[in-house]
């Protein structure tokens, strides 16, 4: 009976925000309470349901909470982070650079489109990134001819791999989902991003070196007088003169998070204090720049905690459990021990076609319980299931792959015929690699 009543939570979940009736927020704490009361109310016909209690609900919520509560404050002070060094104009003399170094090079151009993405994508925002992308690189592509597809493939496809970042979505989700450190999930899969971030430098340079060939190079591009662009979309707040300060802090956060010197969430509070009181000094313009990023930093941390209560309702009343047996029955055992590519090939089609709430909430934990059984650990099945991203962005589930089109106008459906074979090919590279560096096993005897 669990079994039934934790599969149509999910799917009455994943119906209510794939159809857009309820948000990801509403529909990840109305849902799994609804179901909780329900399943209490059965307690007193079955007897499978008998253990749950009316009054242990709360607790069961509350706990889901706390342990979501350090992913919720990394999250939200990353977020706020990147946002502030992008006001303050850190990355604009990179941007600039790349944007002198193409010139009138297709070549370099298209490289300097993964890699500025790829910087941009810092901030965790896909909206944000293809803002400022579009509108430093549109205007090279159009003055010498480049097909636009080709930008916003790659851009797409930078920004998909880069998502992972642990103040990104799928892998915040991830996280919540199972109740993992995200830094745990993120830094061993550090030699893997590399890989696939230069996988895309060499698509870029192979679609340059193709449009190179059919349109030439156009040296009388003046990049440095007619596309000297600032990424910060607000004047008042760029602080050129401490630079310097913020790419040293910069610097130290990322290699205090690489080493583990302190929980992530306390180095992007220290972060975030440290910069934010050094660029602005003023009570009144710390105040105007946290309510200006306030925002996208608190819906996201909102359906973090909502989460908690999702998780801490369907690991307490049993229903995760009982959902992964009934799917390890019909598992064959030879495949059980291969549950982390498995779980990463699934990774392709379902956050494609639900969204990464649905996937990461609903799916992930019955795949990773499923999984425990043949001796995966749920960090190596979070760890799988972010193979699909590059995949998941071309989805028409996506708002901001939306945006990207409109910004760079081009048609949704030309945009995804164009990209998702190298979407796939990239999340095969993204797989193999993982599974050469031991990322997650392929066989777990």
């Amino acid at each position: 009976m669990l079994t039934l009543l934790g599969v149509s939570m999910i799917i009455c979940f994943m119906y209510l925000i794939m159809s857009k009736k309820l948000s990801a927020l509403v529909a990840l704490t109305l849902i799994p309470f609804i179901f909780s009361i329900i399943a209490w109310l059965l307690g007193f016909h079955f007897e499978s349901l008998s253990h749950i209690e009316l009054v242990k609900l709360g607790e069961m919520m509350l706990d889901g909470i706390k342990k979501l509560a350090p992913t919720g404050i990394m999250l939200l002070f990353a977020i706020m982070y990147f946002a502030l060094m992008i006001d303050s104009g850190l990355f604009d003399p990179f941007v600039n650079w790349i944007l002198r170094c193409v010139k009138g090079d297709p070549i370099k151009i298209a490289i300097g489109t993964v890699i500025l993405t790829m910087l941009v994508s810092l901030d965790g925002d896909g909206s944000t990134t293809y803002m400022i992308c579009v509108t430093a690189m549109l205007p090279l592509y159009r003055r010498i001819g480049m097909n636009p597809l080709i930008m916003t493939a790659l851009m797409i496809l930078a920004n998909g791999t880069m998502n992972i970042v642990p103040w990104g979505g799928p892998t915040a989700r991830a996280a919540s989902a199972l109740h993992l450190d995200p830094s745990q999930i993120f830094i061993p899969m550090l030699p893997t991003l590399i890989v696939v971030c230069l996988w895309l430098i060499f698509l870029a340079y192979i679609y340059g070196k193709f449009e190179k060939k059919r349109i030439g190079n156009i040296h009388e591009i003046n990049t440095e007088e007619n596309f000297n662009i600032s990424i910060s979309q607000h004047p008042d707040a760029k602080r050129p003169d401490l630079r310097k300060f913020n790419s040293i802090l910069t610097l130290i956060l990322m290699i205090c998070l690489v080493l583990n010197v302190l929980p992530m969430s306390i180095l992007f509070m220290l972060g975030f204090c440290f910069a934010l009181t050094v660029n602005y000094p003023c009570l009144e313009m710390q105040k105007q720049r946290i309510s200006l990023h306030a925002n996208s930093a608190l819906s996201v941390v909102g359906v973090i905690f909502a989460a908690g209560i999702f998780t801490g309702i369907l690991t307490g009343t049993g229903m995760v459990e009982a959902m992964s047996h009934g799917f390890t029955s019909i598992i064959p055992p030879s495949m059980g021990p291969y549950m982390a590519p498995i779980t990463a090939m699934l990774s392709l089609p379902l956050t494609f076609f639900m969204s990464n709430d649905a996937f990461y909430y609903g799916v992930l934990p019955i795949l990773s319980e499923t999984a425990s059984s043949y001796g995966i650990t749920p960090l190596e099945i979070a760890r799988a299931s972010l193979i699909g991203q590059p995949v998941h962005v071309l989805s028409p589930l996506v708002p901001s792959t939306y945006l990207l089109c409109g910004l760079a106008s081009v048609e949704f459906s030309e945009h995804q015929k164009f990209t998702i074979r190298w979407a796939i090919l990239t999340c095969l590279i993204f797989l193999t690699t993982a599974l050469i560096f031991g990322i997650f096993p392929f066989f777990n005897i």
